[in-house]
């Protein structure tokens, strides 16, 4: 029975999602040709790395597959958490115009309503830049391919898309008070996402102590990087820190989690 009720919310999800990919499927053409153009504008940001290295050998002391490494981790992770939970950042607009409240009367979680809305099979063209960048990075990159470091890269893929959708539910809860707050939760998700795509010695060190102690962004694939790259770590961390993705995912979730219940708990009808 608790195991029956604890894969329930993972079926209502997939059952939801399905009738929106249903809908999207009634017209195939129009749903293969947004896919590609999703995959097309996805992957200029790996086309922006490949100008970079055109000018210089080295972005700030890595190598081209280095940083198409980051670049992978990166956007695989932050595709996926985006497919699963990437429109709760429309919430502070329902509470703008009082749809929550329906939302909140039907029998079903209302973030798994409102992270299924739209589900378009669109989306899944993100993936196609991330996976094939990585399929090509991962055989050219120099590193004593260990168990370790062979077991890594998927550990930090999932990771880093249970960091992201932390970041997705808390900056969704943000909104219950601030509901004008999604341009701004948006430098935390897409600004977030970003950043990760790019070795952390580019940036100040102050910088990077925010984003690894403050917004645990260091720990979605630069930490873990360092460990299969055999890097050393500009803030001298101890080596521990390079496998502490799972734990700051886990306690990311965890917050979130409690953010969003309190969002709910505190949330007033609009009497619409």
């Amino acid at each position: 029975m608790a195991a029956e009720r604890g894969t329930r919310p993972a079926r209502t999800y997939g059952l939801l999602a399905w009738t929106w990919l249903r809908a999207a499927a009634r017209f195939p053409v129009s749903m293969a040709l947004l896919a590609l153009a999703t995959a097309v504008v996805s992957g200029l940001d790996a086309a922006a790395v490949l100008v970079l290295f055109s000018r210089a050998p080295r972005i700030a002391g890595f190598t081209a597959p280095e940083v198409l490494f980051l670049y992978g981790t990166s956007a695989f992770s932050f595709t996926i958490s985006d497919l699963l939970l990437g429109t709760t950042e429309q919430l502070g607009e329902r509470v703008r115009l009082g749809t929550l409240d329906a939302v909140l009367v039907r029998p079903v979680s209302p973030l798994i309503q409102i992270a299924t809305e739209n589900f378009s099979p669109r989306r899944f063209g993100k993936l196609v830049p991330a996976v094939a960048v990585l399929a090509l990075v991962l055989p050219r990159l120099d590193v004593p391919w260990t168990p370790g470091r062979a077991a890594m890269v998927p550990l930090m893929i999932a990771s880093g898309t249970a960091i992201f959708a932390g970041l997705w539910v808390l900056t969704a809860a943000v909104q219950f008070v601030l509901v004008d707050s999604h341009g701004a939760t948006k430098s935390l998700t897409y600004g977030g996402a970003f950043l990760t795509q790019y070795p952390m010695t580019m940036f100040g060190r102050e910088f990077v102590r925010g984003v690894t102690f403050v917004v645990p962004l260091a720990f979605v694939n630069w930490q873990p990087a360092l460990y299969v790259l055999d890097r050393p770590d500009p803030l001298g961390l101890p080596a521990a820190a390079r496998f502490a993705s799972p734990t700051v995912a886990a306690v990311l979730c965890g917050a979130a989690a409690l953010a969003w219940r309190a969002g709910i708990r505190h949330y007033r009808s609009t009497g619409s």
